[in-house]
């Protein structure tokens, strides 16, 4: 039987129309966005790229130019509801938020204004003002340091290259067949639940991140994906044999026979041990000698909240809420941000949504008329909130209004001194009381904690471990100021080691005052997934870990194997070694004898 085919409005049919012809194998290294190994053949999709006359507009052209751009906003918006239904039919009301935020953009005010008072005043085509102004935006998107925002980009080009397109009146068609891997530079989240309606295998892309909304969708279809690949679309053709492992972020094309066998055994091992995991990831995790250990979820959108119970995690431990701004520059209102916590608190109740207070920085966008020179050290975090009180008193509101079962806490980004703490905590406590009168509901004041990430902090942990309610180790961005190693900067990547033994020594000593203190702690940087840590960390004293959902299963289960005593000892024999290798090769060593 033929392949069934299905129509789809936003791309063309790759050139190459038959298979290409067999080459040699080759291994690609990307970012695995959506666990999962599928083998097959490429199909390379290559979005359609409109053509438009580029002249000065008379006085009559300007009118008709503006009705053209109006028009191609109304086309946009038709689409994206189609998407949005399509949405809500394959994953539910979650995901369909994502198309509401672009059909938002498209009715913005300012947006609207600017684009057309450009059009009168330079007499310029609507695509050419469409396309600088958002390519501002996006410019601004791709040099945050920030990776949430890198990975909003694509986002953005979608909703750019969508009106650009439905400037033209003609519309424009593709077909794509079942079961393929599809290739492509740059994929939208409209583009993937499109294209998913043909039972596509996997995603392959040059572009995008681990958090970015495509792989978020991705891993709730269970369609693997693997992104950041560089130019692969410009290396392969439609028909290149190719397998792609979503959970070590691998591509390989023309993969000899002996590479599929391998593949297809560790498909069919993967598949098992999901089995058994999943069967114990509802199961308290527990060590050999009894001891109870918490695993906890970081997100980034409410979305994922459904899917934290089934992976056997107790919470939220990490809700990114700078997220809130990532659909444009826009501070969100109060309001706003109180239906977001609500309705994310009352999913989850009676279990705790740790809500990081906004992370924004002096290259994401918001509040920075001048780019500084190196925001890493620039102003981002608390320092922002406390200089814009509207923005963190805001914030803070929407917190206590939505706390109301009782379940929120707020963590503090960016902390280097207690008195950064107490100014928060006395905002808290103000509002608070304010609400208590003004509000016929009972509100709860939220727990406060810090997050530990820079040296600083770390050297204060003993009066910081005192002055809040708990802490969270941002382990990330605690290496990168500790080795002086931007995260980001693929030249220096290689230094980018947490098992430094700086990190390491780092983390015992957080640890222990802490719980010397009495104060939670918890983990949520990429160390806590990190399988090979995981004995060190238990050793070290961390009884509470928060990382992304699809790892809880597996660490829980990893857990059962070892005893406090021994991971222990451990702990003290990592913090005697000098290097990353000799820390790499005892944490290896332990996990091979158990």
């Amino acid at each position: 039987m033929p392949a069934k085919k299905q129509p789809l409005s936003f791309g063309r049919r790759s050139t190459t129309q038959e298979p290409a012809q067999k080459g040699t194998e080759a291994t690609y290294s990307g970012i695995g966005g959506s666990r999962g190994i599928t083998i097959g053949e490429c199909y390379t999709f290559v979005k359609e790229e409109s053509k438009h006359e580029v002249r000065e507009l008379t006085d009559k052209n300007i009118i008709d130019e503006i009705e053209r751009f109006l028009a191609a906003l109304d086309r946009s918006e038709h689409e994206l509801k189609k998407i949005e239904l399509i949405t809500i039919r394959k994953l539910g009301k979650s995901y369909s938020n994502l198309f509401q935020a672009q059909i938002m953009m498209l009715h913005d005010p300012i947006l609207i204004d600017t684009i057309t008072n450009r059009i009168r005043s330079e007499r310029k085509g609507a695509h050419l003002v469409i396309a600088e102004e958002f390519d501002h935006y996006l410019q601004n998107f791709k040099n945050s340091d920030s990776l949430i925002f890198q990975d909003r980009a694509d986002d953005l080009l979608d909703i750019k290259n969508r009106i650009i397109r439905n400037l033209n009146i003609r519309k424009l068609h593709s077909w794509i067949p079942e079961g393929v891997i599809v290739s492509s530079d740059n994929l939208s989240p409209a583009d993937i639940i499109l294209l998913s309606r043909s039972n596509v295998k996997g995603f392959v892309t040059d572009s995008g991140g681990k958090t970015s909304h495509i792989c978020l969708i991705c891993k709730s279809l269970n369609i693997p994906i693997v992104v950041g690949l560089g130019n692969l679309s410009e290396k392969v053709s439609t028909g290149t044999p190719m397998i792609i492992d979503g959970g070590t972020g691998t591509v390989i094309t023309y993969p000899q026979e002996k590479t599929v066998a391998r593949y297809t055994r560790k498909k069919e091992q993967a598949k098992k041990t999901e089995d058994n995991t999943s069967l114990t990831a509802e199961l308290p995790a527990t060590t050999k000698c009894g001891v109870r250990i918490n695993f906890y979820a970081n997100i980034d959108f409410k979305e994922e909240v459904h899917a934290i119970t089934a992976a056997g995690g107790e919470g939220v431990g990490l809700f990114r809420s700078e997220n809130l701004f990532t659909e444009g520059t826009k501070v969100p209102r109060e309001s706003e941000q109180y239906d977001y916590y609500r309705e994310m608190a009352e999913a989850i109740a009676p279990m705790p949504l740790d809500i990081r207070l906004f992370d924004i920085g002096g290259d994401k966008l918001i509040y920075s008329p001048v780019k500084e020179p190196n925001p890493n050290l620039g102003w981002r975090g608390v320092r922002i909130l406390i200089d814009l009180p509207e923005i963190l008193e805001a914030q803070l509101r929407a917190v206590i209004r939505a706390n109301i079962h009782g379940n929120i806490d707020i963590l503090i980004p960016m902390i280097i001194s207690v008195d950064e703490i107490r100014h928060v905590r006395t905002i808290i406590n103000k509002n608070y009381a304010e609400l208590s009168t003004e509000t016929d509901s009972q509100v709860r004041k939220p727990r406060v904690g810090a997050m530990i990430e820079v040296p600083a902090a770390v050297e204060l942990i003993d009066e910081i471990s005192k002055c809040v309610d708990f802490i969270s180790i941002g382990t990330n961005d605690l290496t990168q100021y500790t080795l002086a190693v931007d995260r980001n900067n693929v030249i220096i990547q290689d230094l980018f080691e947490k098992f430094h033994p700086a990190i390491i020594r780092q983390l015992h000593r957080v640890i222990s005052v802490a719980r010397k203190n009495h104060c939670r702690t918890m983990i949520c940087g990429d160390m806590g997934s990190d399988q090979l840590a995981l004995p060190f960390l238990l050793g070290c004293g961390l009884r509470k870990f928060s990382v992304v959902v699809s790892d809880i299963p597996k660490l829980k289960s990893l857990v059962s194997r070892y005893s406090l005593y021994e991971t222990e000892a451990l702990a003290e024999e990592c913090i005697s070694l000098d290097t990353s290798a000799a820390v790499k090769a005892c944490l290896e060593k332990f996990q091979a004898a158990h």
